[in-house]
């Protein structure tokens, strides 16, 4: 996805990834070739949480002139948003985002500020793209992505078309219930997967592992306020076995989560993205074995689990495959094609 010289008649798209601590933008043509990237923290030098959307989206607004100046000018921006987002680009519920989104019209507001089109989808719906695009599913027409981080979202392709469902929720694997009296969860349920394997609920029990005295090798990260699932892992990788069976814990609850989703969709490739997929086997031989096991409608041999080779880019390239598409096309075009309609 490198950038090559490109004719001077080019079209060029941007890419904004908004999360909940930065905001990720890139440049780039409908083939995938990035010219420039930027980021910014989300809300600015000292994480001002009292920014309103108005503030981030002028910001965006910003970011985008920058890279538009360090090349040319954007044909239509995409924009991936933490959350739900309705087919008008209104944010429904970013539950990450501190501020009220509820009903704001970010692709209406984008297009005033920069003059160019936007288009919005859920962030992982977005990486979902990318991956269908220019990943993994370049390979397949049944797709499952799960972006596993701050919390767990998803994305899924079914007969070469990114699913969208009510209020554009499909793919949410996140939010399926796997303990039914489990922790309660930001969209108001109990025992998501979410609350149990994210990377927040992974540093929530290796605290309670500190706690016991199981742990003592996180105790220095837990007090400076660093500690993340990373040093979980290399505690495991170092011969802790209540760290190994931790992050073995997290890897089944995975596990079932996506063994659910393949048995309702036959999807033949999943492809794992976000901070938890840096542990690599660790969280991915686990979580193979667990759908192995649990799924027993159909023969699992041609399943593929896999670590996506697009990483954190594939929400940007995902957001310039949407950009790319002709503004009358459908939400649920078959991206397969990448370049504008005719």
């Amino acid at each position: 996805m490198s950038a090559n010289p490109l004719p001077p008649a080019t079209p060029l798209f941007v890419g904004i990834d908004l999360g909940g601590t930065k905001i990720a933008a890139a440049i780039g043509t409908s083939e995938g070739h990035i010219l420039s990237n930027a980021r910014i923290d989300t809300y600015g030098v000292g994480g001002k949480k009292d920014l309103t959307p108005a503030d981030t989206l002028r910001r965006i607004a910003d970011l985008i002139r920058k890279l538009e100046c360090a090349s040319v000018a954007a044909s239509a921006i995409g924009i991936g948003l933490p959350g739900l987002v309705d087919s008008s680009g209104a944010a429904q519920f970013l539950p990450n985002l501190p501020g009220h989104w509820t009903g704001v019209p970010v692709t209406t507001t984008l297009t005033e500020l920069t003059g160019h089109p936007t288009f919005a989808l859920n962030d992982a719906r977005m990486a979902t793209l990318g991956e269908f695009v220019f990943g993994d599913g370049r390979q397949t027409d049944r797709l499952l992505l799960l972006t596993l981080g701050t919390g767990i979202g998803g994305g899924l392709v079914l007969d070469g078309r990114l699913q969208f469902g009510l209020y554009g929720g499909a793919g949410e694997i996140g939010h399926q219930t796997i303990v039914p009296d489990g922790p309660p969860c930001v969209c108001g349920s109990r025992g998501c997967l979410e609350t149990l394997a994210s990377g927040p609920a992974i540093t929530a029990s290796a605290l309670k592992l500190i706690e016991s005295g199981a742990a003592e090798e996180l105790r220095t990260f837990a007090n400076d306020g660093t500690l993340n699932p990373r040093h979980v892992a290399q505690a495991a990788d170092k011969g802790n076995p209540a760290c190994a069976e931790l992050i073995a814990r997290a890897a089944e609850f995975i596990g079932i989560g996506i063994a659910n989703a393949v048995t309702l969709t036959a999807v033949d490739t999943v492809v794992l993205t976000g901070g938890l997929a840096a542990l690599g086997d660790r969280l991915l031989k686990p979580i193979r074995t667990t759908v192995t096991d649990r799924v027993r409608m159909f023969p699992t041999s041609g399943i593929r689990i896999e670590i996506s080779e697009l990483g954190e880019q594939a929400a940007l390239l995902g957001a310039i495959a949407l950009a790319s598409r002709h503004p009358a096309a459908p939400p649920s075009a078959n991206f397969r094609t990448t370049g504008p309609n005719p």
